[in-house]
């Protein structure tokens, strides 16, 4: 597997310096999608609205996408890709040029995980579950993926009293380390969520999951991997999700802002969530499109080249008109950043004393069809 390099993402620039990158770097939009809500399944208060389909059926619906966008795809091991089946994605990727982009260890849903997976504190069960993921990381080493995303949302707790919550923590942890010892060279996309399907669970939160990252590279111990860490190749990086950053109530450009500090933004996950509430899963740039314009914005001054993968919950309309909607709601986002005056807004934020609403004004009338129907724009002072 290629190492990716994505130490650029922490450069520290000067004003002059942040105005040139602005105007030089622009975003690549590629898009990757996940195949488990091409048939989405039952929810917890209904049946399933559309017929199960099989894998097959499913990577036919995504190469239909290619032509609107669609690179690459996100799958769960053993549940969605698996030996059985590892010939038909071989295929489908050798046919379509749709790369498989992760494969995701699924470390949340058996029954055996009822107490946790990695943090489990019954020794077998954690067994099997280092065991999955080592198989996991095997997995993405052969079809060359980019990393393993690893969303554990059954390590968690609901009632803390008399938890010894660094043992867990511990668990957890060196579990990961584990696995990527055994199959070195393999990094790990973290994607914290706060809570669902456990009251709280692990590492819930952007602030957690980079120093899940660190504790993990901290407990490392093979050639391969301490030789990546000496170059300052981060190997734990996040997949931060929207609408898990929205359950949380984080501020999308901030906590993107503190992932990149690090250079640790492997991936990202885009849809939209009103702030708390359940994880809805609705379509990027439904809720809240001014958080998306800003997280982008973060994304294009920490030059970010990573992949916008989609991850919807499409129950009540065809999947390729979710994925179109929320290709096109970033697309569109994209759009208005691009054509914004960086000059003045890095000005504005360097001199807020001298431009006291500007960057707001601003915005009100870059996102306005009628710009000139509204009133004068401040004047910066310069």
């Amino acid at each position: 597997m290629a190492i990716i390099d994505h130490r650029d993402q922490n450069i520290r620039r000067t004003p002059d310096e942040f105005v040139q990158h602005l105007n030089n770097f622009n975003l690549e939009l590629k898009f990757s999608a996940g195949i488990w809500y091409f048939s989405p399944a039952n929810g917890r208060f209904h049946e399933r609205y559309v017929p199960e389909l099989g894998i097959p059926e499913r990577l036919d619906i995504a190469y239909r996408l290619k032509s609107y966008g669609l690179e690459a795809i996100e799958a769960h091991y053993p549940n969605e890709i698996n030996e059985d089946n590892l010939h038909i994605w071989k295929q489908f990727v050798k046919d379509t040029g749709i790369r498989i982009l992760t494969v995701i260890p699924l470390l949340f849903y058996d029954a055996q995980f009822e107490f946790g997976s990695l943090s489990s504190p019954i020794p077998g069960v954690r067994k099997l579950a280092i065991e999955r993921l080592k198989r996991t990381l095997e997995l993405n080493k052969e079809l060359d993926t980019d990393f393993a995303v690893l969303w554990t949302g059954i390590d968690g707790y609901e009632n803390p009293f008399g938890i010894d919550f660094r043992t867990m923590r511990d668990r957890f942890a060196a579990g990961i380390a584990e696995a990527m010892d055994t199959v070195p060279e393999v990094r790990i996309a973290f994607e914290p969520k706060p809570y669902e399907p456990r009251g709280h669970i692990l590492y819930g939160t952007t602030p957690e999951g980079i120093l899940l990252g660190q504790k993990v590279e901290s407990l490392l111990t093979a050639d391969e991997n301490l030789q990546l860490l000496r170059d300052d190749h981060p190997l734990v990086g996040m997949n931060p999700e929207i609408g898990h950053m929205q359950m949380a109530y984080e501020d999308l450009p901030y906590a993107f802002s503190l992932i990149t500090e690090y250079g640790r933004l492997f991936h990202s996950h885009w849809n939209s969530q009103p702030l708390g509430n359940y994880d809805q899963d609705l379509n990027a740039g439904v809720v809240s499109p001014e958080q998306l314009e800003a997280a982008l914005y973060i994304l294009k001054m920490s030059g970010y080249t990573g992949y916008f993968g989609i991850d919807v919950l499409p129950e009540r309309m065809p999947v390729e008109v979710a994925l179109q909607n929320s290709f096109d709601a970033i697309r569109s986002a994209n759009d208005r950043i691009n054509e914004l005056d960086h000059e003045k807004i890095v000005y504005a934020t360097e001199h807020p004393d001298k431009a006291r609403g500007w960057i707001e004004a601003y915005a009100i009338r870059m996102r306005s069809k009628y710009p000139d129907r509204l009133g004068a724009l401040p004047t910066l002072n310069k």
